[in-house]
């Protein structure tokens, strides 16, 4: 992958991306990015490729599902005009639905989980450079955890829509997955879901390497 001089990288997505970014807008200095793996990326970015001036917005949102993106894609993406954007969305879509499993209004299943992602992948992908889509992921190896189950059916999801869509596409799972033969879970984060300091890296290669980033 080519990367521009001067490209304006915008991630969205939930608070795995989040990370207490600033808001509105999560641009700049004093933390402003957050401390999560868009923080990383894009200090990689800066200190591997200084000449590029990449510019990196993190417009995650804690408690996201594919629905709130759909509410706030006008302002939070096209509005800021990116030249790349990285889709990271799924984890409360499928949370929802094991620890709130008595509220079923607010649980997002996977066809119109599958339908909402892809028509913000129509209306989006004819005014970006390019598209990055990341699958959601569970910090848990027992792929027969119900949970864990269902989050591979998301991710699968993902994947389809990259495919069919000539988007590049981020395995998380994947990735987490082949941290956890050495790692305990708990050891990447302890409810399975929100990374420490070992996740966020994991998380921040796991996009690089998908770029085709020169390590």
């Amino acid at each position: 992958m080519k990367l521009d001089r001067n490209d304006k990288w915008l991630f969205i997505g939930d608070s795995i991306t989040d990370c207490g970014r600033a808001q509105p807008v999560g641009e700049g200095l004093f933390g402003a990015l957050g401390s999560g793996y868009v923080q990383m990326v894009a200090g990689l970015l800066a200190a591997t490729y200084p000449e590029g001036n990449h510019r990196v917005v993190n417009m995650g949102n804690s408690g996201n599902t594919v629905r709130d993106l759909k509410g706030r894609w006008q302002r939070d993406v096209f509005d800021q005009k990116p030249d790349w954007l990285s889709v990271m969305i799924g984890t409360n879509d499928v949370w929802r639905q094991f620890d709130s499993p008595t509220q079923p209004e607010i649980h997002v299943p996977i066809d119109e989980y599958e339908a909402t992602y892809e028509e913000l992948i129509d209306l989006t992908k004819g005014s970006v450079q390019g598209l990055i889509l990341a699958t959601p992921f569970y910090i848990e190896p027992n792929r027969n955890d119900p949970m864990r189950r269902e989050m591979d059916r998301y991710g699968e999801v993902v994947k389809r829509l990259a495919a069919k869509h000539s988007a590049i596409f981020v395995d998380t799972q994947a990735a987490f997955d082949e941290t956890m033969k050495s790692i305990y879970p708990a050891t990447i984060a302890w409810d399975r879901v929100h990374p420490n300091y070992i996740g966020v890296a994991v998380l921040a290669k796991a996009f690089l390497d998908a770029i085709q980033f020169d390590w």
